[in-house]
């Protein structure tokens, strides 16, 4: 996800202060990786070179000033462009797994073992995610069904190339 155009988003609600962005975003998005105030502040400098939003004014008070954004015509635009253009579902067909297969039968390494412990991070992190939806609000749910939909499709690949895994062999060795 691209945390310059999460953060726009969530400034186009209502006008705020960096500290205060940051901690939406980690609220909504950052529940895994939060944000680190550095990128924020950082982010918000590029977005008002660019444009995209303005700064409104200091606040002085106990700490450093405090300063308060809000987004421009152009910044919306720019949410609205976002929000109704479709991500493109994976445009690489480069995997680790498929690669860390083919490396495993270059060096004459057991492949199953390999397809194996991956299946068993795969469930592990299935269980955690599982986990961590009980009495989890509803975003975060859906962020962990999210999660595992995804997991749930590696798992079906690695048990098709195990199912495979003969086939893949011959055709490496033969390359």
């Amino acid at each position: 996800m691209e945390s310059s155009l999460a953060l726009l988003g969530l400034l186009s609600t209502e006008p705020s202060y960096g500290y205060d962005l940051k901690h939406d975003y980690d609220r909504w998005f950052g529940a895994e990786k939060p944000l680190a105030f550095g990128q924020v502040y950082a982010t918000l400098a590029r977005l008002v070179k660019n444009g995209l939003i303005e700064l409104l004014g200091d606040e002085a008070g106990s700490g450093p000033e405090r300063k308060r954004y809000d987004i421009t015509p152009t910044g919306r635009e720019r949410v609205q462009q976002w929000l109704f253009t479709p991500d493109t579902p994976s445009e690489a067909m480069q995997s680790n797994l498929f690669a860390k297969a083919v490396i495993a039968i270059l060096l004459g390494q057991d492949t199953a073992e390999l397809l194996e412990a991956q299946r068993a991070e795969h469930m592990r992190r299935m269980r955690e995610l599982t986990q961590q939806k009980r009495g989890a609000s509803f975003a975060t749910v859906l962020l962990c069904d999210h999660a595992l939909f995804h997991i749930e499709a590696d798992l079906r690949w690695i048990d098709l190339t195990a199912a495979r895994l003969e086939e893949l062999t011959e055709e490496v060795a033969s390359a």
